[in-house]
């Protein structure tokens, strides 16, 4: 791994700071004390809390675990529950964005502590809780990224993980609000996204790979998205299917399909991966451990039109370049089946 990698590193952006320490996670509880998060209600996942720093739990005013559930029901059903206007949320891109959820509705704000390698923490997108309307999205103030967390998912989930982050970087390279920071941020997080996943499961640097998580995450909470978010938020919407793996079974499909749309920028894509555009589906496949199909994750067939008509209305598709119609949307989604 080069040597230009900093291991440890606090970096505030605006409102927000991002703590990246080994020891982030085992010292949630102190580092929280020390930016001003003396009381506040905690919400997990029950992976999470089984495993939580010491002190956490003891700390918060009230601890949820957060069900498993689309976002914005899980939102709805919690958002009355919470007693403190700052909430923090321990595992997972679902369990922070229901966090972010709550947090719109109550006027609050989010620390999280990720134990995946989800874009979440670094980013304002959410759904709200059902029924509910709110003045602004959420972004957490607060992010404690300890690589050994999000990298603690078994190997298959990892990589998906680590595939959903990648798909961050990429798509933030081609929309309208490009930018060269986000696009030096996508790069080089793609990089050691890639180098990280090729080096045996025992010798992995979990630095670089939750870093390259970072920083793609960055990257597209400052340009927002297009087809291929579009595609998997569809997906998984109207599927029921797990995010990261559809992510995964998607990504290779969507960067092919972006390559004579953006060519150079999906050149570099391939290059910080170390491959070139035409074998960049392969090289995505190859880092996620596979192929993958959406078969394999129980999506329904007799609900392809269905998932095409929602993935047509989402106005973020106008956002890809030249745009695909409805019977490329099909042919890309039922290739993946």
């Amino acid at each position: 791994m080069g040597a230009d990698l900093q291991r440890e590193f606090l970096w505030r952006d605006g409102e927000r700071t991002i703590v990246f320490r080994v020891e982030a996670f085992e010292s949630a509880a102190q580092i929280l004390a020390e930016h001003g998060w003396e009381r506040f209600d905690l919400l997990a996942s029950g992976r999470a809390l089984a495993d939580a720093p010491a002190g956490l739990a003891e700390q918060a005013t009230t601890t949820n675990e957060v069900p498993a559930g689309p976002v914005d029901e899980v939102a709805a059903e919690l958002v009355d529950r919470v007693a403190e206007r700052s909430l923090v949320a321990l595992g997972g891109g679902r369990v922070i964005d229901v966090a972010k959820a709550i947090a719109a509705v109550r006027g609050g704000r989010v620390a999280a502590i990720p134990t995946t390698l989800s874009g979440a923490p670094m980013t304002p997108f959410h759904r709200l809780p059902a029924g509910r309307q709110a003045e602004r999205l959420v972004r957490p103030e607060l992010v404690l990224a300890a690589p050994a967390a999000m990298a603690s998912q078994p190997e298959p989930q990892m990589r998906a993980s680590a595939i959903n982050a990648l798909a961050h970087g990429a798509e933030s390279l081609y929309t309208p609000l490009a930018n060269p920071v986000a696009t030096m941020a996508a790069l080089r997080g793609a990089a050691l996204i890639a180098e990280a996943l090729d080096q045996p499961p025992a010798e992995r640097d979990r630095a670089a790979l939750a870093l390259g998580a970072i920083l793609c995450a960055y990257a597209v909470g400052s340009t927002l998205f297009a087809l291929h978010h579009v595609v998997c938020q569809s997906l998984v919407r109207i599927l029921g299917i797990p995010h990261a793996e559809t992510n995964a079974t998607m990504l290779p499909r969507t960067m092919e399909a972006m390559r004579g749309r953006a060519p150079e920028r999906i050149a570099s894509l391939a290059r910080a991966l170390g491959t070139d555009s035409y074998a960049i589906g392969p090289r995505i496949e190859e880092l996620g451990g596979g192929r993958r199909r959406l078969s394999e994750l129980g999506a329904d067939p007799s609900r392809l039109d269905e998932v095409v008509d929602a993935i047509m209305a989402r106005g973020e598709l106008q956002m890809t370049p030249d745009p695909p119609d409805r019977d490329e949307v099909r042919a890309l989604v039922e290739a993946a089946w």
